[in-house]
């Protein structure tokens, strides 16, 4: 198989994104039974983090050790790219020495330049436009409790930040419905709203927003590099915090989501997390599940 890389959920198509969902649950089933797997031996993953990391980190750390593999950490301060190395260099020195490289940073530019350069698939773990490893845990899980999720209605409230972007790829290559309800002023990029304009929606009012859907989707209001704003955020966003409330709205067997941390409190009541119709422990622990498909499928060519 040619070079792949994972930018963003359109590097693949609907079927490939489709499999990897299934082969994600079988990995996630066959690792609970004990089964030994380890199709990476020998392989190593370059994972670059420019932002902080909990479950990333740890999920692909987690999935090469499974797969028998290795992983190195690397930080600003663990790389040249820290200290003005320009990004070409970097990709051309690092592919040349491990054998798929992550990447957690703030630019999208930034990752898409490192991929043009690089001899080895790349993988975006987190940019500032886009977080598609989260899509793939968020559909796994959705398929798990509730069967396929095409042709079903889906509900983002608050920020139009990179999950929300990724949710309308997710949209047009699931085949699914997307309401979206954020504030004026913070809505996803214009251009995706515009070219899904058949299949995604803006409804400022969340009580609205939510009504026939089976899938409700949150994330904080202020993310990384936004933490002056909290404040204005809050104040902004107040009406727009996933509720038990609010889930009377929706479907009565429609599902919660958040891909965490989570702000008890704020985007989320104190007991949204742990209401019966979340599963977001579920969808964190499908990250380490699904990026175990994806790096299959990506160097074994399978």
């Amino acid at each position: 198989m040619a070079l792949r890389h994972f930018l963003t959920l359109l590097d693949f198509t609907p079927d490939e994104l489709k499999k990897l969902t299934s082969r994600a649950i079988e990995i996630k089933k066959e690792h609970k039974q004990g089964k030994i797997y380890e199709p990476l031996k020998n392989r190593v993953l370059g994972m670059i983090f420019e932002k902080s990391s909990t479950r990333t980190r740890v999920s692909f750390e987690s999935g090469m050790a499974q797969f028998g593999g290795n992983s190195i950490f690397l930080s600003p301060r663990d790389t040249q790219l820290g200290r003005g190395e320009p990004i070409e260099d970097s990709a051309r020195v690092l592919s040349r020495m491990v054998d798929a490289i992550m990447i957690r940073t703030f630019e999208h530019e930034k990752i898409e330049q490192f991929a043009r350069y690089s001899k080895v698939p790349v993988i975006n773990a987190l940019t500032d436009d886009y977080h598609p490893c989260q899509l793939l845990a968020d559909m796994q899980t959705y398929q798990e409790h509730r069967g396929s999720i095409e042709g079903k209605r889906v509900t983002w409230i608050g920020d139009g930040n990179n999950m929300c972007n990724s949710y309308i790829n997710a949209a047009r290559q699931y085949n699914f419905e997307l309401i979206i309800a954020s504030p004026m002023g913070y809505d996803p990029t214009h251009t995706l709203l515009e070219e899904n304009a058949d299949r995604v929606r803006v409804i400022r009012d969340p009580k609205a927003a939510v009504q026939g859907s089976d899938l409700v989707v949150t994330d904080v209001w202020a993310s990384m590099g936004q933490e002056e704003e909290q404040n204005e955020r809050a104040r902004i966003f107040k009406n727009y915090q996933a509720s038990p409330e609010l889930m009377t709205y929706a479907n009565s067997d429609a599902l919660f989501m958040h891909c965490l941390p989570a702000h008890r409190g704020e985007e989320v009541s104190h007991d949204m997390l742990d209401h019966e119709s979340s599963v977001v422990w579920d969808e964190a622990e499908n990250r380490l599940h699904a990026q175990k498909a994806l790096l299959e499928f990506l160097l074994c060519n399978c």
